[in-house]
């Protein structure tokens, strides 16, 4: 089976021009996101831009503001801080990497959890952490980060069971393999988080579910997966000028496994909760 991403998409973003233009009525202003991106990475820039190119059919007013390898650290946390502090904007979005000498930055700690639409802020990350069970996870005050939350809502829709499964996450980022394994937990499923030291075939072979964030293609072999395993496909990688993930969907499809593609897959329902993420930052503000 494939776990195809587009049509939960479509059905998360049915509603959100209405409720922008609902927003935008009772505030008396659009919902104002801003972004700080690197104008260096062009494939992250890429992708900002497609965000931003949405959100503006959606009737969001949108600021880039450059970051580049000349910026300065105390630089860019002041206006982490500014944007914090102005009271029109509703939404922030840092997309990663940043340029390498902002990365150890503590900029988690600068993002206002009300604004912070991905869910990477100290107070986000850390509320999320303190829950245990999935109601505590749905009654959060602020935001959950939209890929980890987008695997979920996508084995949600696809009636994949977690209470009581056996599932292994490759990748152990703080932007999707840690808050990924956590939720999952929080569905009852016993997690097992891999990073470059893990005996791969060995954390993979009794999964029964199986997600992928390694960025890494070719690196899941069907031969270490059980019999009607599923895999959920995160990364998104570029070669030999075509997107790929990190499993061969051809070899999946042959093993008679179920799949998220790439793209199509995880993707799409990505950028429909973070659309939707920033409707719920002006929605608050009413």
């Amino acid at each position: 089976m494939i776990l195809e991403g587009r049509l939960l998409a479509t059905q998360i973003r049915s509603s959100l021009a209405q409720r922008a233009a609902a927003v935008w009525q009772k505030l008396g202003r659009p919902i104002c996101l801003c972004a700080l991106g690197s104008s260096d990475d062009y494939a992250a820039r890429l992708y900002l831009q497609k965000e931003i190119d949405a959100a503006e059919q959606l009737g969001i007013e949108t600021h880039i503001f450059d970051l580049d390898p000349h910026t300065p650290p105390d630089g860019f946390l002041r206006a982490l801080k500014e944007l914090a502090d102005y009271k029109a904007t509703d939404a922030v979005l840092i997309p990663r990497p940043l340029p390498a000498q902002l990365a150890d930055t503590p900029f988690a700690d600068f993002l206002n959890p009300q604004q912070d639409i991905d869910g990477m802020s100290t107070g986000n990350l850390g509320r999320l952490f303190l829950c245990k069970t999935w109601e505590q996870v749905q009654a959060l005050p602020g935001f959950v980060p939209c890929t980890a939350m987008a695997v979920m809502r996508l084995l949600e829709f696809h009636q994949v069971k977690l209470d009581g499964a056996a599932v292994t996450v490759i990748g152990r980022s703080s932007t999707v393999g840690r808050p990924l394994a956590h939720l999952l937990s929080c569905k009852n499923a016993t997690v097992t988080l891999c990073h470059s030291h893990t005996d791969l075939p060995r954390a993979v072979k009794d999964a029964d579910v199986v997600c992928t964030a390694a960025g890494c293609p070719g690196l899941l072999q069907t031969g270490w997966l059980k019999p009607g395993a599923t895999v959920i496909d995160i990364s998104t990688n570029w070669t030999d000028n075509h997107l790929c993930g990190d499993s061969d969907e051809k070899a999946l499809a042959a093993g008679g496994f179920s799949y998220s593609p790439v793209p199509g897959g995880v993707g799409p329902v990505t950028l429909a909760l973070l659309l939707e993420n920033i409707i719920l930052s002006g929605e608050r503000r009413i």
